[in-house]
């Protein structure tokens, strides 16, 4: 008889404030083994509610083959964040290679001839667009917890481990899926003490209604890669063979990943 978990009807109840938790209750049928009905319960119950990490799952016998779960969401004293947590953030600005400019402030030539319109093609030569190097600026963050040694887990380290280089799949905090790359955790423990984590992180924002050249409504999420193919094309004002956008193209060069599994 297989194993079934199935949410009550009375379920739920969410706490929010600084001390946030929920509940969620769970009638598991098809064993008379307690350990059976909690692994699958585990199994079967989700990650987060309201954005709270699971913190305990028990079972409960009801009657033969029959189990009440009970799971409780939450942080503990000691990964809540408050006086346990170290907020750090950095706003340096970054080297990046661009192709294009936003626009074009103006052209000039000698007298009698026009410049060509590159339509913000920058560096343009007979063969290429060579393009420049310019300051960006760069959001990067950390955060570091005190964490109990029961939440550290190998299941735990093998999702951060699968999560380093991933960017958020679905909105996260204040942030919108996509904008947001996590790189990587970094922990310390002493003997049989708590652990110390640390979370680094980088953002890039969304962009939507973006204008490259003749080429309108470009949208790119924060670490998608854009990159603009160019064609020769005659400017009949300026007499010359040209270099203008042809087109844009939007590429995913991180793969996304549920950052509910971080639990912070």
């Amino acid at each position: 008889m297989p194993i079934t978990v199935e949410e009550k009807f009375d379920s739920g109840g969410i706490v929010r404030g600084q001390q946030g938790s929920a509940t969620r209750l769970y009638i598991i049928a098809g064993t008379d083994d307690d350990i059976a009905a909690a692994d699958a319960l585990v199994v079967f119950r989700p990650a987060t509610v309201d954005g709270l990490p699971a913190q305990t799952a028990e079972v409960e016998w009801l009657a033969p083959n029959y189990w009440l779960g009970k799971v409780r969401y939450g942080y503990t004293n000691q990964n809540q964040g408050g006086a346990d947590a170290l907020y750090s953030f950095d706003t340096g600005g970054g080297s990046q290679h661009i192709t294009q400019s936003f626009s074009t402030i103006n052209r000039y030539a000698p007298a009698g001839k026009t410049a060509p319109n590159f339509e913000g093609a920058i560096g343009v030569d007979d063969n290429s667009v060579n393009g420049c190097d310019i300051i960006v600026p760069t959001y990067s963050f950390s955060e570091t917890y005190i964490m109990d040694a029961s939440r550290i887990t190998d299941a735990y380290k093998s999702t951060l481990f699968n999560l380093t280089g991933k960017v958020n799949s679905a909105p996260w905090r204040h942030y919108q899926q996509g904008e947001v790359l996590f790189q990587g955790a970094s922990g310390s423990k002493r003997g049989k003490g708590d652990w110390e984590l640390a979370f680094k992180f980088s953002a890039s924002p969304n962009k939507t209604n973006v204008t490259i050249g003749s080429i309108t409504g470009i949208s790119k999420k924060g670490w998608e890669y854009l990159w603009v193919r160019y064609a020769d094309a005659d400017d009949t004002g300026a007499k010359a063979l040209i270099k203008k956008p042809l087109a844009v193209y939007i590429e995913q060069v991180y793969e996304y990943g549920n950052f509910a599994g971080l639990g912070v």
